[in-house]
């Protein structure tokens, strides 16, 4: 059985920053994702960052995922990195069972930091498998990692910051968007993000959701009709709209299935995306020498994630020993950066969350 000080589950943004701060405080980390490279979302973001220069601000999400990757180079000497691994079980004696090519292995961590991310939560309508019908980050995937063409037609389902970006990214690609509707009375994303939508003509529709899905062999065409105050159709709205793709953008869902079998102590906290562990100040579940980070502690900007894994990493190989000089200046500093990314009306939500999943 192979043993390590601090193991990583997921390799997106909140992973890679917490190897890279754990590593900078001198732990010996495994590092360990199961697509065949490193970055997670950071692979398929274009778009520009929000927040400030230590959130890699004006850069963009693909380069950030590189300059992490570089900077996780610099300790090379005491980072090990599995790709191509996933992680199968996690047991009461702390053992986690990986599968990578097709062989099995046992690693024995000292602490163990989760950051495995979020899926895509989905609609219930009429024919809603359709071939043509996709998640956003499916199509986004699609797009600028792999430089597919989903389709000629879009209608997007959520008018939140990734359906409005995937929007724009679409209409970068040559793919005309038809529309987007939300069901929520008010746009969900940045007004930035709005802006640039609406300076391209594309309609977005509050208050509006998916009636009817019509194709034989794939999507054809688009039912959609207005709600009201109470989230019920309204009789006589029904609008038909030919698309041949469908994008839902209705939000994500924390992956805590390794939190759950290892027994964290998890709560239902509707503001962060569902059910999420309890944790500390320092990200540390209920369980002691557990952390996590990233989407599934709670669904955040990739900004949110990086700050949550550098906090992550650096508290993991603290309570090993590793004391870094500047320990409780680095520990602050990430507080407050968090602090800063959810100030304002987007941040009261994630806020309110937080309140209620803080052990």
């Amino acid at each position: 059985m192979k043993t390590t000080e601090i193991a990583i589950i997921g390799g997106g943004p909140a992973g890679l920053s917490a190897a890279v701060s754990a590593a900078a405080s001198g732990a010996r980390v495994t590092l360990i994702e199961r697509d065949d490279h490193l970055g997670g979302q950071l692979k398929k973001q274009t778009h520009m960052f929000f927040g400030s220069k230590k959130q890699y601000a004006s850069t963009r999400g693909i380069d950030i995922g590189d300059i992490l990757q570089n900077q996780l180079v610099q300790y090379k000497d005491r980072v090990e990195v599995l790709t191509d691994a996933t992680v199968i079980g996690f047991y009461e004696d702390g053992v986690l069972t990986i599968e990578q090519n097709e062989k099995y292995m046992k690693l024995k961590p000292q602490k163990v930091i989760v950051a495995t991310g979020a899926s895509e939560k989905f609609l219930t309508f009429p024919n809603n498998d359709l071939p043509g019908i996709y998640g956003a980050g499916a199509v986004q995937t699609l797009m600028n990692v792999y430089g597919v063409k989903p389709g000629n037609n879009v209608l997007m389902v959520g008018a939140g910051n990734i359906g409005l970006i995937v929007s724009y990214q679409l209409m970068q690609a040559g793919v005309n968007v038809r529309a987007i509707i939300d069901a929520a009375p008010r746009i969900g994303g940045y007004l930035v993000h709005a802006s640039k939508i609406r300076r391209m003509g594309i309609p977005i529709l509050t208050s509006h959701t998916v009636k009817y899905a019509h194709g034989k062999d794939s999507l054809e065409k688009v039912t959609i009709c207005k709600l009201d105050d109470k989230f019920q159709p309204i009789p006589g709205t029904d609008q038909d709209i030919e698309a041949d793709v469908m994008c839902i953008s209705v939000g994500l869902s924390p992956l805590a299935e390794l939190l759950w079998q290892i027994g964290c102590k998890m709560d239902f906290v509707p503001e962060l995306g569902g059910h999420v562990p309890l944790r500390n100040e320092n990200m540390e579940t209920s369980l002691e020498g557990i952390y996590i980070a990233g989407d599934v502690a709670g669904i955040e900007e990739a900004s949110s994630a990086m700050v949550e894994g550098r906090l992550a990493g650096l508290c993991a190989a603290f309570s090993l020993g590793y004391k870094a000089g500047n320990y409780e200046e680095l520990r602050k500093d990430c507080l407050e950066q968090l602090d800063s990314l959810r100030s304002g009306p987007v941040g009261e939500k994630i806020l309110k969350g937080l309140a209620k999943a803080t052990a």
